[in-house]
């Protein structure tokens, strides 16, 4: 009677283990289980201002994507989200992102965030910016002066807003005075402070940088300066490939309560205001 009972506790034995050792693989298994890539397609002045080191590690804990980031003008972020080369873009030039979303490009836009644009340049003020109220005046009174204006010339949405306040202004700008830099808005404010010349910048650039920089903001608070940030997803539809999911998560973080907290608070204890206001709470 003793066998029995004692084949039968050393099966038990040897069922527990086996069960220990398959959840300890699961368990492993999970836990080394690959993030599933993100590539966020977005205008250099989310990464310039340091706002998305701080948002990208939020999103990542919360959801189970590892996020690539591509730091381009607006322009060039739409350019890769209609040709597929990315999964979910945040950018900030309205016009050209409602004809993505009605040509069948991108999906589900949404407001994020706003600040404003303003034009900076040199403390001496050699062209009279500063006494303007509008930013078409500005832009004539560089003109006059022939003083140096240092534009993106990158297609993104601060270049677009540029070339609007040109064509506003009545002005078609080129000659030496007029440079392009392709750059992105950080490097474009440093070439900007050594040229000692004008630019138009977003405020969370500038603020982010302007330590570094002998510019002073000039002109500010014109109504056509303000400047509205966007998500938006690559159609899968057009894209199956795409990581579908992970963008509709992206898209629902950003405008989602935490992502939108934070801009209320984001660079207010270094610049004394912050460089962003939330547009989805």
């Amino acid at each position: 009677m003793r066998r029995p009972r004692k084949t039968f506790m050393l099966a038990l034995v040897l069922a527990l283990a086996v069960t220990v050792w398959i959840t300890g693989c699961g368990n492993r298994a999970a836990e080394e289980a690959p993030r599933a890539e993100l590539i966020l397609a977005t205008t250099t002045s989310t990464q310039d201002s340091g706002l998305l080191d701080a948002w990208i590690p939020m999103f990542e804990e919360e959801y189970p994507y590892s996020v690539k980031v591509i730091a381009v003008g607006s322009g060039k972020a739409m350019e890769m989200g209609r040709n597929g080369e990315c999964d979910v873009m945040l950018v900030h030039s309205p016009g050209d992102e409602e004809k993505m979303v009605e040509e069948g490009y991108a999906v589900n836009r949404r407001a994020v965030m706003h600040n404003d644009f303003v034009i900076v340049g040199p403390p001496e003020d050699p062209a009279g910016v500063g006494s303007s109220v509008k930013a078409s005046d500005a832009m004539q009174k560089i003109v006059k002066a022939g003083a140096k204006f240092v534009s993106r010339g990158d297609n993104s949405g601060t270049h677009t807003k540029e070339l609007s306040l040109w064509e506003e202004a009545g002005l078609a700008p080129s000659g030496p005075w007029y440079m392009e830099s392709g750059k992105g808005m950080g490097d474009t404010l440093r070439i900007v402070s050594q040229e000692k010349a004008y630019t138009l910048t977003d405020r969370g650039t500038f603020l982010k940088l302007k330590k570094d920089l002998d510019l002073v903001v000039l002109l500010e608070g014109d109504p056509l300066l303000f400047n509205y940030y966007h998500v938006m997803e690559v159609n899968p539809e057009r894209w199956p490939d795409v990581n579908q999911a992970g963008a509709r998560a992206f898209s629902d973080f950003v405008t989602g309560r935490k992502a939108q907290e934070l801009l209320e608070t984001f660079g207010v204890k270094e610049y004394g205001e912050p460089l962003f206001f939330p547009d989805a709470l």
